[in-house]
């Protein structure tokens, strides 16, 4: 947090604290909360409340058997949700986070309906916008995380890649609430690249803004897929049209 010119807290990191707090008490009533991230407008709920997923689904005209990634602060904040990272996975996410990856891990802890895959397997993001992190911590704070980090649309349409998108989608009673300071906006980079670390070699089922080498430059070893295109399905990525926010 920016201090001011007394050691204070400045007006604009005040500001991002206020409206994170609202977004965590909406999320603790189970709503759904829109925030911008490095790429696109994300959506969250909580990942573990079932009736913050079912509101997930509803809203976006999402199938309860597509898994949707989630959303962290850091590597360590890995172990206390239950999320098992193996050595390589995590000097990766040493390297890489926050940025655009999304990393499938094993779960221990059972999370709500839709979130994680058949096999139990987690997506997991860390998002290097400034409001993303700030919610993904205040949420840990609060023991309502993880949060979802899927993409705000409605499925089969293109994500909210601005605020005044993002403003028009959130209209109405049972519409997310949207995190906005002072007017943050997506940044608009690539989408998260998606890697599942649960197999050996590890396989890469979607390209983003990590692509196959830079993974390789990083000491990844990739399995080699036939066609190589999109993430496999069942995966905790989304559906054609969306991406991991």
């Amino acid at each position: 947090m920016h201090s001011g010119p007394v050691g204070g807290p400045t007006a604009e990191s005040a500001r991002l604290a206020d409206a994170v707090d609202a977004a965590v008490s909406a999320l603790g009533d189970d709503r759904l909360v829109a925030f911008p991230t490095e790429t696109v407008w994300g959506l969250a709920a909580c990942a573990g409340s079932e009736a913050a997923m079912q509101a997930l689904r509803t809203w976006k005209g999402r199938d309860a058997d597509q898994p949707v990634s989630v959303l962290v602060s850091s590597v360590e904040a890995l172990d206390p949700l239950g999320i098992d990272a193996p050595p390589d996975a995590r000097r990766l996410a040493a390297r890489v986070w926050p940025g655009p990856l999304t990393l499938v891990l094993p779960a221990r802890r059972a999370y709500a309906r839709g979130v994680a895959r058949a096999d139990g397997a987690i997506g997991v993001r860390c998002s290097s916008h400034p409001v993303a992190a700030a919610l993904a911590r205040a949420a840990e704070r609060a023991g309502i995380g993880p949060l979802t980090a899927t993409s705000l649309n409605r499925s089969g349409e293109p994500p909210a890649g601005d605020l005044a998108a993002a403003r028009a989608l959130c209209r109405g009673e049972q519409a997310p609430h949207v995190l906005d300071p002072a007017g943050d906006d997506a940044g608009g980079g690539a989408p998260t690249s998606v890697l599942d670390m649960t197999t050996r070699p590890a396989t890469l089922l979607r390209e983003g803004g990590l692509d196959a080498a830079a993974l390789s430059a990083l000491g990844i070893d990739l399995a080699q897929r036939a066609g190589g295109a999109g993430p496999a399905a069942s995966t905790p990525s989304d559906p054609p049209g969306e991406q991991n926010a």
